[in-house]
């Protein structure tokens, strides 16, 4: 730990604003002698306590509930105070200004607390391992139930076990490559005798199944951010709020109304949406609309996929072709031909039958038809796949390190599958498969790695 770890800390454990509970929380070694000197007497452990929190001069600043937690039976493995107030700001502030006054006298060192070092503790004393500590900051970010659901699945261990699991199984096979190599002259034939080989396939099988399921995990977290791109007057601010079903969006006839990104977030299948409804893509001596469609381009260059949208009433005009024909020149190479740009042919409702698209996604933002199926394929652009119940929540660097550790398995099955193995090199693959998926649970995490999770927990947790 760093010397910091050890300090004790104190915040107010709610969310800012007022409400009808407020939260301030310490957390430290010893707390007992604090807890006397701040509330006139001992608590009994676990045991909510209705009593007043007095000021300096023996006044009450409010009446609550007071819950003493001594270690290492407590949310961070420490002695933890709980102070549950009225919620309002004002009153929170004066008991954490209460605390802090004490402190000289009962509780040296007692310092506010950083964003996210209540869980961190939790981690660096092993209440929680790593995935667990951010499954909590997931589980209170969660913007649909399924990613809620998933994270606290994952907050219970569901995803620790899987890859526990697949670690044990990885150490139980190093022991056996090594044990060879510390003893060659008992000439075990390892690849055989010991199916080192069979066990290494169905350690990659595990780890594929775990890679594919952690995806799935990752996309209910993070989502996928979608632009809406076109020429004015294409309907893109109708979409938007069709697929929102509000109205985020102004929309009128004139063109040039949205002169700047309007998003909004959507959930299909539990899957966070990001959707940003952009300026229309034309030449404008207006100084506003330029910014706005230069903004325009930045988001389609940052997006997971572009819905490039054309407006069926329209087409063969020649202004309108010409202005076609300028987008699909300035879409990012990259983008074309791919996956990430589905073509979206709007106002199919009041265009002839005859101009309707044989590529592409032919809709009407204003009736409602075709939404259903743009929907459905926003989800397969995401690569979502239906799940069971029981799929975890997962974050992009969880994903990165089952990718490597998949690499490393492949490097060690190659060693295998040649009749001259060299087993230091299937050893090494093997540490450094172990290593990898180490990386998950936080059993080899470097400082700055902790430091950049746990900064982006709010203040209190």
């Amino acid at each position: 730990m760093l010397p910091r770890h050890r300090d004790p800390i104190v915040a107010v454990a709610t969310a800012s604003g007022r409400g009808a509970v407020g939260i301030v929380r310490v957390s430290g070694a010893e707390l007992s002698a604090f807890v006397v000197a701040l509330l006139g007497r001992a608590l009994q452990p676990r045991y909510a306590s209705y009593l007043p929190f007095n000021d300096a001069a023996g006044a009450p600043i409010d009446h609550g509930l007071a819950i003493h937690f001594p270690s290492p039976h407590s949310y961070t493995g420490e002695d933890v105070l709980e102070l549950q107030a009225h919620g309002g700001p004002v009153v929170l502030q004066l008991l954490l200004a209460r605390c802090l006054e004490l402190a000289d006298a009962h509780l040296p060192g007692l310092r506010l607390a950083q964003p996210g070092e209540f869980t961190e503790r939790a981690f660096l004393n092993d209440k929680l391992d790593l995935a667990q500590a951010e499954a909590v900051s997931d589980l209170i970010e969660a913007s649909t139930e399924a990613a809620a659901r998933s994270a606290g699945r994952s907050l219970t261990g569901a995803f620790s076990d899987e890859i526990n699991a697949l670690r044990d199984k990885l150490i139980d096979l190093r022991m056996l490559v090594e044990a060879t190599l510390d003893f060659p002259e008992e000439e075990i034939d390892f690849l055989e005798k010991a199916n080192a080989r069979g066990r290494l396939e169905a350690i990659a099988a595990q780890v594929d199944a775990v890679l594919t399921r952690a995806r799935q995990g990752a996309l209910l977290r993070e989502g996928i951010t979608v632009v809406l791109a076109g020429q004015p007057n294409v309907g893109k601010s109708s979409l938007l709020n069709a697929l929102a079903g509000a109205e985020l969006a102004i929309v009128t006839p004139i063109a040039g109304t949205t002169r700047d990104k309007v998003s909004g977030t959507i959930q299909i299948e539990g899957v966070p949406v990001h959707v940003i409804d952009t300026a229309g893509l034309r030449d404008s001596t207006d100084e506003v609309e330029r910014i706005g469609v230069a903004r325009s381009w930045s988001e389609i260059e940052r997006a997971d996929a572009v819905l490039l949208m054309h407006d069926l009433t329209r087409v063969g005009e020649p202004a309108y072709d010409a202005g076609e024909a300028q987008i699909e020149a300035r879409l990012p190479r990259a983008l074309l031909g791919s996956d990430r740009l589905l073509h979206v042919f709007n106002k199919s409702d009041a265009a002839p039958a005859a101009r309707h698209a044989s590529e592409g996604l032919v809709l009407s933002a204003r009736t409602g038809a075709g939404i259903d199926a743009l929907r459905a394929k926003l989800l397969a652009l995401a690569g979502w796949h239906a799940q069971p119940e029981g799929l975890f929540i997962a974050r992009t660097r969880h994903v990165q390190a089952l990718r490597e550790t998949r690499a490393h398995l492949a490097g060690a099955l190659a060693q295998a599958a040649r009749a001259d193995a060299a087993l230091d090199l299937l050893a090494e693959e093997l540490r450094l498969a172990h290593d990898a998926l180490g990386e998950i649970t936080g059993a080899f995490t470097s400082d700055e790695l902790l430091g950049e999770i746990f900064s982006r927990f709010c203040i209190g947790k």
